[in-house]
C-alpha cells in the first residue's frame, strides 16, 4: 500500500457557539473562539490517499488531479468564507476543527473513490499548534 499526500492552504472564519446555550456558557466553554464578530485561521490541510500504484501510471493518484478535486470542492468554497454562514457543507454543524476535519472527508470521500483509490486522512491544521486528523 502507497500513500500519497497533497497540502493545500486556505483562509476561513468561524465562530464556535451552541446555540442552545447562553452566551455566559458559550464564552466559559469557547472563550475568545466565542466571539460573535468571528475569528479567522490561516488552515493548512493535508488530504492522503492510498492504494496500489497503476503499473501504466505508477501512481496511486495523479497529485494535480487530487490537487484539483481538492481546489474545486473545499478551498473554493471555504477560502475567505464565514464556514457558520457561507459554507454549504458546514451548513448545521459545528465548526470546530474536528466537525471541519469530518466534514471535508465526506465531501471529498466519492471523487477519491470514483477515481479508483481509498481516502485515507484528512489532516487539518487550525493553527500551527492544534490540528485534527480523521480517517473516516
Amino acid at each position: 500500500m502507497v500513500y500519497l499526500t497533497r497540502v493545500e492552504h486556505f483562509n476561513a472564519a468561524h465562530r464556535l457557539f451552541n446555540p442552545e446555550w447562553s452566551d455566559e456558557k458559550n464564552n466559559s466553554i469557547f472563550g475568545k473562539c466565542a466571539n460573535p464578530n468571528w475569528h479567522g485561521h490561516n488552515y493548512e490541510l493535508h488530504v492522503t490517499v492510498k492504494g496500489e500504484p497503476d503499473p501504466q501510471t505508477g501512481f496511486v493518484f495523479n497529485a494535480k488531479t487530487l490537487s484539483t478535486l481538492i481546489t474545486e470542492q473545499i478551498s473554493d468554497k471555504v477560502d475567505h468564507k464565514n464556514l457558520n454562514l457561507d459554507v454549504d457543507f458546514m451548513k448545521g454543524k459545528f465548526t470546530s476543527a474536528e466537525q471541519f476535519a469530518m466534514s471535508i472527508w465526506e465531501a471529498l470521500q466519492p471523487f477519491i473513490l470514483a477515481k479508483g483509490a481509498q481516502l485515507h486522512a484528512v489532516k487539518l491544521y487550525e493553527t500551527p499548534r492544534i490540528y485534527v486528523e480523521y480517517f473516516g
